[in-house]
């Protein structure tokens, strides 16, 4: 059996930002290019950590939305839903009522990246407790959460392209406190 290739993080960007990647790659340079564009880890080490910053996020720009029921890194969402994040409604039915829960789950390598990187998928997901789909209006909610979204999106994208052709990790280990 073949071994699966890796996914194609940059497949949507126009071709001459795909070359400038692939070509950073390919001469061993774009690790270091992130790591001065980005030098250092963010601290938002435990579930805790990670609930409270998402939080605070939310109370600042979606203050009407539901509330989160629970904020957590999974270390199995990379690999099972070949995602990064995710948020998720779970309706029980409690008495005579429904209750809706929702949550939203962070792949575990965010939490050995820079503070853009992890703002941005906390932005994501953030901005589907009011837009379903990727769609205009989506992009627009994440672009006023976090004005630098597309580039982060774009950054975080060459550097899993960089870890899927063997380069090794650049930020691991390198947060400390859980704040």
């Amino acid at each position: 059996m073949r071994p699966k290739p890796p996914p194609n993080y940059l497949a949507g960007y126009p071709a001459h930002l795909v070359t400038q990647v692939t070509d950073l790659i390919a001469a061993d340079t774009l690790g270091e290019v992130l790591r001065r564009k980005y030098p250092d880890a963010h601290a938002v080490r435990t579930d805790r950590a990670l609930y409270d910053y998402v939080l605070d996020i939310k109370n600042t720009h979606l203050r009407t939305a539901g509330p989160l029921s629970k904020v957590a890194y999974d270390s199995k969402l990379q690999v099972i839903a070949h995602a990064l994040g995710t948020h998720t409604a779970i309706s029980r039915v409690q008495g005579g009522k429904l209750k809706a829960k929702r949550e939203i789950r962070v792949a575990t390598v965010f939490r050995d990246m820079p503070p853009a990187f992890l703002e941005m998928i906390v932005v994501h997901e953030l901005a589907h407790l009011k837009e379903r789909e990727h769609d205009k209006a989506f992009y627009q909610l994440c672009r006023h959460m976090a004005p630098a979204y597309h580039q982060w999106e774009f950054d975080l994208r060459a550097y899993l392209a960089y870890l899927a052709a063997g380069g090794a990790p650049l930020w691991a280990g390198a947060g400390t406190a859980d704040g």
